[in-house]
């Protein structure tokens, strides 16, 4: 056996039981959610940012490889033993009451106080957008999605109705019902995109991180696009829904090019963050790198 793989396995042996105890966690939350929660349209993204979010945890297995090199500070320490006692309550109450956004969402102070008390912050600032992108996992509350998606709805069909009258075709609207030749259409919650809006987000700021652009000027121009193109995206779908049911019937409209409307929601909105981003690639290009970032960054 290569002598230098030797202190890897002993750095990693202090990793073992936390990886275990994260598995008897988690992994019969992942088992209700691939058969209940991530079975619907709203919230399919979940398999997506589990899997991201592995990767750049391997991206980053440096961290554990390396731990010789990483100490935390007693202050770290206590702080990490403050966020792990509650991300497990958080855990206990959401298993135990079938809260999800608990139980979900103790991930991130579970691992995040792991991190602390193991390696300390130059660890958790290396898996900081890891743990980060697990909040794109964490269900909704309830109270948000109901507060924001009455004026959704309302907001589309009216853009809907203006854009597609203008355009010759006889549309009416009541409220969130559209009239469009023969048929009435309801938009109903499941369009108002707002999880749409949420699971775009999500590979908009991906794209970012994995991007690492230098002009700070174009990423938060582009982090303060992604709400606008999601719903920009969501109410072309709208449209091209209203399109096929008037002129293929409410069969096409209801059927698979409904569920086809939703996979080209992300393909308009990713090809909308990717034409902005080529634009302001010329107004707000990145500056090139100095030896001593490329030299750290490969370290």
């Amino acid at each position: 056996m290569n002598t230098g793989t030797l202190p890897a396995m002993k750095n990693l042996s202090v990793w073992w039981p936390i990886a275990a105890g994260l598995l008897v966690l988690y992994v019969p939350t992942y088992w209700m959610l691939a058969h209940g929660l991530w079975n619907s349209e709203d919230y399919a993204h979940g398999p997506i940012v589990l899997a991201v979010t592995l990767f750049l945890i391997w991206q980053q297995r440096r961290v554990f490889l390396e731990a010789e090199t990483f100490a935390p500070t007693r202050g770290q320490t206590v702080t990490g033993w403050v966020l792990l006692v509650a991300g497990l309550l958080a855990y206990a109450l959401g298993r135990s009451q079938d809260i999800l956004l608990f139980e979900v969402g103790s991930q991130i102070p579970v691992i995040l106080g792991a991190l602390l008390v193991t390696l300390g912050m130059r660890a958790a600032r290396a898996l900081w957008f890891a743990l980060f992108f697990l909040l794109f996992m964490v269900p909704l509350p309830g109270f948000v999605v109901d507060a924001a998606t009455g004026p959704l709805k309302q907001y589309i069909s009216v853009i809907a109705e203006h854009v597609l009258y203008a355009a010759g075709y006889p549309i009416g609207r009541s409220g969130v019902v559209l009239t469009v030749g023969a048929y009435q259409l309801l938009v109903a919650d499941a369009c108002s995109g707002l999880h749409s809006m949420f699971s775009l987000s999500a590979m908009g700021l991906l794209y970012l991180y994995l991007m690492q652009h230098t002009s700070i000027a174009r990423n938060l121009i582009i982090v303060a696009a992604i709400i606008p193109i999601a719903f920009a995206a969501n109410v072309v779908r709208v449209m091209v829904l209203i399109l096929v049911t008037y002129h293929l019937g409410d069969e096409a409209g209801q059927g698979f090019l409904h569920g086809f409307a939703g996979i080209m929601l992300f393909i308009i909105g990713l090809l909308f963050l990717f034409l902005l981003d080529g634009i302001l690639g010329f107004f707000l290009p990145d500056r090139p790198l100095t030896k001593a970032a490329t030299a750290g960054s490969k370290t």
